[in-house]
């Protein structure tokens, strides 16, 4: 890496649409860390999500209403030489700095993740969590909700995230570890179950591994878009 990553400023980029009940917490777990500039970028929403965050005093860009997009913009925007990319139903752990520019100095890495922690007590959960383990350290494969960090000179040669409806973070992960070693940290940041239960776990768990299959055997992401709006399937 070019630039000494131990000092390094990590930008937290918070990509939001109506999440006026989520970016007050999220945003605070940001603030016990050091050298780090918070923003959210705001696909408009219509609550108050936006004014809640220009009071917490963050930097608050508008965007077009995706998420790829919402990300990238928030990448121009940052001033870190770390870019770490956070849902807003996520809540980052204590001393995450100090873990994020620890995992990204080690040999061979290009990025990372945290393991996932899901805030509700069902044992279903519980299992869902261990999968997620078990497919971020073996197949190299975090997605989105476990808060994906890496330098912004990394995210630039990959060439950002792609521009695509959906299965933005899958395809990112997928074009990083053909460069080098994505670092899991076993402390987790804990997210929302509210993706989980507003359909059911087992349905839930079940319908993202089908996007998944469908989004490798060639089905365009517009495609697969289409079937969420239609009320289809919903992914977590």
């Amino acid at each position: 890496m070019s630039q000494n990553i131990g000092a390094a400023k990590i930008s937290i980029i918070i990509p939001t649409l109506n999440e006026a009940g989520n970016i007050k917490e999220a945003i605070a777990t940001t603030q016990s860390s050091t050298n780090i500039e918070v923003i959210v970028v705001d696909g408009g929403s219509q609550d108050d999500t936006v004014e809640i965050a220009e009071s917490l005093g963050v930097k608050v860009i508008p965007s077009s209403p995706s998420r790829a997009s919402q990300m990238n913009t928030g990448a121009v925007a940052a001033s870190g030489e770390i870019l770490l990319f956070l849902h807003a139903d996520t809540r980052l752990p204590t001393n995450f700095d100090m873990m994020v520019r620890t995992a990204l100095q080690k040999p061979g890495t290009v990025a990372g993740a945290f393991a996932l922690q899901i805030n509700a007590p069902l044992l279903s959960l519980r299992w869902v969590e261990w999968g997620v383990k078990w497919r971020s350290h073996f197949w190299q494969m975090p997605y989105g909700d476990q808060a994906i960090f890496l330098t912004k000179e990394v995210f630039q040669q990959i060439g950002k995230f792609p521009e695509l409806p959906i299965m933005e973070d899958f395809e990112l992960m997928r074009r990083l570890k053909r460069t080098g070693k994505i670092v899991i940290i076993s402390v987790p940041v804990v997210t929302s179950a509210r993706r989980w239960l507003q359909k059911g776990v087992f349905q839930t768990t079940l319908l993202n591994q089908i996007v998944i299959i469908a989004y490798l055997l060639g089905i365009s992401p517009e495609q697969i878009r289409s079937w969420y709006r239609q009320g289809k399937f919903r992914k977590t």
